[in-house]
């Protein structure tokens, strides 16, 4: 897993997050059973434990499984979330980060894994955001690349039926990238389409 910076892509996660509307706090989302708001909750969770993951300042943030606690928005969100992702991103830009041990979720990993699973996280639910709110999405590059090469490993992986991604979608080998990683997800790409939400 290669060392990147995480900056572009959490931006382009906070321009969608300021672009929600109260209103579309309750919108469906691909992931199930779960709305903007409760998707924007897991973002705040997951920028929050993956900083201190990269800090290696172990404790309740990066000892708690994600489904153990539900996904939700305090009041202050709106402020909350952009600077959690700002601060996720430059806790990554430390060479130090994506090297020895740390934790996430509960689960000892790798730096360098831990960096590609935050990456596939910002680059996946970025387009679950955008998709439930009507916006355009281009992921960051180096983002997605990062994002691709850890869902094509963890397609193969014996223990992917441990409830962090659904069965793979198959899309057409010359499907867009962001396509493809979508798939290795579980997601279909399509989502939202053709009356598919």
């Amino acid at each position: 897993m290669t060392m990147i910076d995480l900056g572009p892509q959490t931006r382009i996660v906070a321009r969608l997050a300021e672009s929600v509307t109260d209103e579309q706090l309750t919108a469906a989302t691909p992931c199930p059973d779960q709305t903007v708001r409760h998707l924007l909750g897991h973002l705040l969770m997951l920028s929050v434990a993956f900083r201190d993951a990269a800090r290696k300042d172990l404790g309740t943030t990066t000892d708690t499984r994600p489904d153990a606690v539900p996904w939700d928005l305090g009041p202050g969100w709106r402020e909350e979330l952009p600077k959690a992702l700002d601060e996720l991103a430059d806790a990554w830009r430390d060479p130090a980060a994506w090297t020895g041990d740390t934790r996430a979720g509960g689960v000892d990993l790798p730096g360098a894994v831990a960096g590609a699973v935050v990456a596939d996280e910002l680059v996946i639910h970025g387009w679950d955001l955008a998709r439930a709110t009507g916006r355009p999405y281009t992921p960051d590059p180096a983002a997605l690349d990062s994002a691709l090469t850890f869902l094509r490993a963890a397609a193969d992986d014996p223990n992917r039926g441990n409830g962090l991604f659904g069965p793979v979608v198959p899309v057409p080998p010359e499907a867009p990238l962001l396509d493809r990683a979508l798939g290795l997800s579980g997601r279909d790409p399509g989502w939202g389409e053709r009356g598919s939400a």
